[in-house]
């Protein structure tokens, strides 16, 4: 089996498809698994009408990404400029070394629930170097040819642990959707920090629950009537200037953060002192496996979307890269992003120059309007969070486990009791040992 596999892999023609399954030895099997979909596609030519088609994709994905990256950075416990720089140095990289055509690398929200904690019991920094020892996981997981191993990963584990970190995330995002004020600081634990929400109810604060709310609103209403404009962008841009006009007392990224710096910092090794990386570890990796699954499910549905087939390995390769690379600018866990990367194939992308120039406006964008995000309400961004955790629930997934499958369900169940109550890898492993003890039951019936 490994062997076909290998072969059908390495039979890949340069558009991508299938063309033909003849035995290769093992050097040119290597070469072709290991070499990134940009040189593979640039080899076979790139034209004008390519980069013209590219470029539209990629304003198109740094739109939505825009807004999303400083979210997710916010909800994460760090600035917003971390957020775009995970964006812009590790975007970048995923689309130039990755083994997926359409690929979208950058922060993702499945990420929130482990990124708040690491800084929460290591600060930035201890974040900053679990990225960085990640990336090497992440490297050497593509190089001993890993990468198929993920897709074993029961699928009721992942609708389960999916479904945990949307109600995480959500949960987070209470305090600022709301406008509470809390006598204390959060708590991290998901049990203490639901009650903590409930006592602070009494403060809520009605502008910041209407913008958080409108935001909401606006965002379903346009893509349910205009699904080709950017509702994130449009959503956040006019609650930002509601809040200008009407002067409305609410907390924005200006008064927490004081605005978003207009450039790249200097790249700069973590500290490697071995107390330090030994203390890191275990989130570093919970980032892996976290990232690996996400950015493979990510090249599975863009293969699905456009009919092409993603180069598994390489991909791990290039997220690896992609996670050390951002580190060294002070960025968080990179990963694949299915919906930016679903965005990029819609949008009519046609190689990884789309992920490349994506980046490139971020960063235009960053070195031009920075000034302009200071203006951006925190209850604006909650709202767009809610939204997508309201879609990172699988929810026909979870409703055909519930009717026909019951050991699914309970896998399912499991896995996200266990995330909530515990943490992402409690709930993985805990999903992926019950799954295997339906499977023996089963076989032994």
């Amino acid at each position: 089996m490994r062997q076909i596999m290998d072969t059908c892999c390495a039979a890949e023609d340069d558009g991508g498809l299938i063309r033909q399954q003849i035995p290769m030895t093992d050097a040119a099997k290597a070469s072709n698994l290991y070499m990134p979909k940009l040189a593979t596609l640039l080899r076979a030519g790139y034209g004008l009408g390519d980069l013209r088609a590219d470029a539209v994709a990629g304003l198109t994905v740094a739109i939505v990404a825009l807004p999303l990256s400083m979210a997710i950075a916010i909800a994460s416990g760090v600035g917003p400029e971390r957020g775009l720089y995970t964006a812009i140095v590790g975007g970048f990289l995923v689309s130039m070394l990755g083994g997926s055509r359409f690929q979208i690398g950058g922060p993702a929200g499945a990420f929130i629930v482990l990124v708040a904690s690491t800084v929460h019991l290591h600060g930035i920094e201890g974040l900053v170097l679990a990225t960085f020892l990640s990336g090497l996981m992440l490297a050497a997981g593509g190089v001993l040819r890993l990468g198929n191993l993920i897709r074993l990963i029961p699928a009721p584990v992942t609708v389960g642990f999916t479904a945990g970190i949307a109600v995480i995330i959500l949960v987070s995002q209470v305090r600022d959707l709301l406008g509470l004020t809390l006598a204390g600081g959060e708590p991290a634990e998901f049990g203490p920090k639901v009650a903590a929400l409930v006592q602070a109810l009494p403060s809520l604060s009605a502008p910041a629950a209407a913008l958080a709310f409108g935001v909401i609103g606006l965002i379903l209403a346009v893509r349910r009537w205009r699904p080709a404009w950017p509702a994130l962008l449009i959503a956040v841009a006019l609650a930002s200037v509601a809040a200008v006009l009407l002067h409305l007392p609410v907390e924005t990224i200006g008064s927490k953060f004081g605005g978003v710096p207009n450039r790249l910092p200097m790249p700069h090794l973590p500290d490697l002192a071995l107390a330090k990386v030994l203390a890191v570890l275990p989130a570093a990796a919970a980032f892996t496996l976290l990232g690996s699954i996400e950015s493979l499910l990510s090249a599975v549905v863009a293969d699905g979307m456009s009919g092409r087939r993603h180069r598994s390995n390489m991909e791990l390769v290039a997220q690896g890269v992609a996670n050390s690379g951002a580190a060294l600018f002070g960025g968080m866990p990179v990963t694949g992003t299915i919906a930016r990367t679903a965005t990029n194939v819609r949008a009519g992308a046609r190689t990884p120059v789309a992920g490349m120039l994506h980046s490139l406006y971020l960063l235009a964008f960053m070195l031009i309007a920075a000034p302009l995000a200071a203006y951006v309400p925190l209850a604006a961004l909650a709202g767009l969070l809610a939204v997508v955790a309201w879609n990172m629930v699988e929810k026909a997934e979870i409703a055909h486990l519930v009717r026909e499958n019951r050991g699914g369900a309970a896998v399912m169940a499991v896995t996200l009791a266990l995330t909530l109550a515990h943490d992402l890898i409690a709930g993985i492993g805990a999903g992926c040992a019950l799954a295997a003890g339906l499977a023996l039951v089963r076989r032994r019936r």
